[in-house]
């Protein structure tokens, strides 16, 4: 489990395909000295398995199932990413919970810049528009933000000079697919209200409750 609140971005040293899957080598500035093989490290929105460490960064297995439903199927070596160890128990909850499973990818339809803020409009499935309100919290490639106001599958944010700063969004222009993850309250009370959606091992699974490594 994640904040959003990123810590550092790292940059793409080696992509080394493994069948459908790919092993993902990053190299980053940010402290690995309390992560250990096994951790779990969100990967510009996406949990990751830390399967080695060195002393430029770290190696995480991607599985085709991750590829295919996130951005990182399009990542090139020098490529930049957002990224955040998960987060402990006494830490400072500065986002929103995020769990670090990708719903989907959204793409960037809008982007202006306003008084040294970026405003992003930012198109995603009809099925997740249903989740995202305004005011409510939504992470766009691991980045914990606001949603200003909604549009039928669209919404809007507001990226902050610090924040466009410290991540990839200040790079991100139009027509640039991005990693969707709405708040899992969402999800919760659209289950209360269809109770059809039965609540089994494979929903906890999906949505981040289960250790699947």
């Amino acid at each position: 489990m994640f904040t959003g609140i990123i810590e550092s971005m790292g940059v793409v040293k080696m992509i080394t395909r493994k069948g459908d899957d790919i092993l993902l080598e990053i190299d980053t500035s940010m402290s690995l000295d309390d992560v250990k093989i096994g951790d779990s490290v969100a990967v510009s929105g996406a949990c990751l398995t830390v399967t080695s460490l060195n002393d430029r960064g770290f190696v995480a297995d991607v599985s085709a199932e991750t590829l295919a439903k996130t951005t990182l199927n399009t990542l090139k070596r020098g490529d930049r990413v957002n990224l955040e160890k998960a987060l402990r128990l006494n830490s400072f909850l500065g986002g929103h919970l995020v769990l670090g499973h990708v719903d989907g990818v959204g793409n960037i339809y809008e982007r202006l810049e306003k008084s040294n803020s970026i405003i992003f409009g930012v198109e995603i499935d009809k099925e997740l528009s249903k989740y995202v309100v305004p005011k409510g919290s939504i992470a766009i490639d691991g980045v914990s933000l606001t949603v200003n106001r909604c549009e039928k599958n669209r919404f809007y944010v507001n990226i902050i000079p610090h924040t466009a700063k410290e991540t990839t969004l200040d790079a991100r222009k139009v027509r640039d697919p991005v990693n969707i993850e709405t708040d899992i309250l969402g999800k919760y009370v659209d289950k209360l209200i269809h109770p059809d959606k039965e609540i089994n091992m494979n929903f906890l699974s999906e949505h981040g409750f289960l250790n699947n490594t």
